[in-house]
């Protein structure tokens, strides 16, 4: 009961029966449950660590793999986070979404426990070759399209209003069928209907993170719309959102694709499985989609729900194709470049006032074919 009141047993409690009676929907698991299916959590049995713990593969009574994540700090911030990811997953109905299956409390950690996703994190698949499941633009345009879905979900379609708060690469998962899941909700928050911001410490990963929410303190659904724009770069460039290695445009790969794009060279700069696909019309729209979620005004972004949309029509427009497409460039103007990040330090800490900070976030739920885990 000692452990279970400190996790945050009783606000958990509160929190799922207020939510319309979720508290059925997610199962409280015994310490000696997730210790036989984690073989007492042995090292063996590791899938990721990070700033926030620790996660592992294990296997219920009944058979069902799971990934057991297993907080490593105790201080009342990160107890509250974890309440937080409970009470935000109750509340979560998405194909596109990782699913929670309960927590325990009983321990001297809290622990979640999540459905197992075997294949991996997007970001392995974009910036590592993978011969068995390469990346075509076809896949990288369902992909999108499905992310997209699942941000519009929490945006607009959850019963209240939700900021995924760090939304990256590494933070959506391939499934079996390699469907992407969207996770990791330890920084997520609910948003009362009228609100149309929230005001914190700036939380995040550089080279993801919204220039105005890093001036302001101020998070909207648009910062999120920022870091999904970053992600939809990724895909078309397969280039890292940060890089020393960069110089034109700068480190930052948000602003050195915005360089590319008002200066004709779009081609250039993409990956090569994209660049040799012949759906040339398709990933135009999808850049000039990307450049639009990068504005420096967060007025000037497309809504989630937007966004969902238009790639869905990018889908329809690339299945309806008769592969007839031409090579074309965009001509932009001159607009508002940022170089905020660079000359900062790549390090996830740098650059920041005293009252700021920055996750260092695991990746969570994951295969671990290299440790040759079965």
């Amino acid at each position: 009961m000692q452990f279970f009141e400190r996790n945050g047993g009783l606000l958990l409690q509160q929190q799922l029966s207020s939510t319309e009676g979720n508290i059925e929907k997610t199962k409280i698991f015994s310490t000696q449950e997730l210790e036989r299916a984690t073989d007492h959590f042995n090292r063996n049995r590791i899938l990721g660590q990070g700033g926030q713990g620790t996660v592992y593969k294990g296997m219920l009574v009944d058979g069902r793999i799971v990934a057991v994540k297993k907080s490593k700090v105790l201080d009342q911030q990160k107890v509250k986070e974890f309440i937080n990811e409970v009470a935000i997953l109750t509340e979560i109905n998405h194909r596109n979404i990782v699913k929670l299956l309960g927590c325990c409390l009983e321990t001297e950690v809290p622990l979640l426990v999540y459905e197992f996703i075997p294949n991996g994190t997007l970001f392995q698949y974009i910036h590592d070759e993978n011969e068995d499941f390469p990346l075509t633009w076809e896949r990288r345009l369902t992909i999108a399209a499905e992310v997209a879905a699942a941000l519009s979900y929490l945006h607009s379609a959850a019963s209240i209003p939700i900021y995924h708060r760090d939304v990256k690469s590494s933070n959506i998962l391939l499934d079996e069928k390699y469907r992407a899941k969207v996770s990791d909700f330890g920084t997520s928050r609910l948003i009362a209907i009228d609100q149309t911001h929230l005001t914190t410490n700036v939380q995040g990963t550089f080279g993801y993170l919204d220039p105005e929410y890093y001036q302001s303190s101020q998070f909207t659904e648009k910062s999120d719309v920022y870091s999904f724009g970053v992600v939809l770069v990724e895909l078309l460039t397969g280039e890292e959102p940060i890089s020393l290695a960069r110089a034109e445009g700068g480190r930052s790969l948000a602003s050195h694709f915005i360089h590319s794009m008002e200066e004709n060279s779009l081609f250039s700069i993409l990956d090569a499985r994209v660049r040799e696909s012949s759906a040339h019309e398709e990933i135009t729209k999808v850049a000039k989609l990307a450049h639009r979620c990068l504005s420096l005004n967060g007025k000037r972004r497309p809504k989630m729900i937007e966004v969902a949309a238009e790639l869905e029509q990018i889908r329809l427009l690339q299945n309806n194709s008769n592969g007839q497409q031409n090579h074309e460039e965009v001509t932009y103007v001159k607009s508002e470049v940022t170089n905020l990040w660079d000359g900062t330090s790549t390090s996830i800490g740098s650059g920041l006032d005293s009252g700021a900070s920055l996750s260092i976030d695991m990746q969570p739920l994951i295969s671990n074919k290299s440790r040759g885990f079965n």
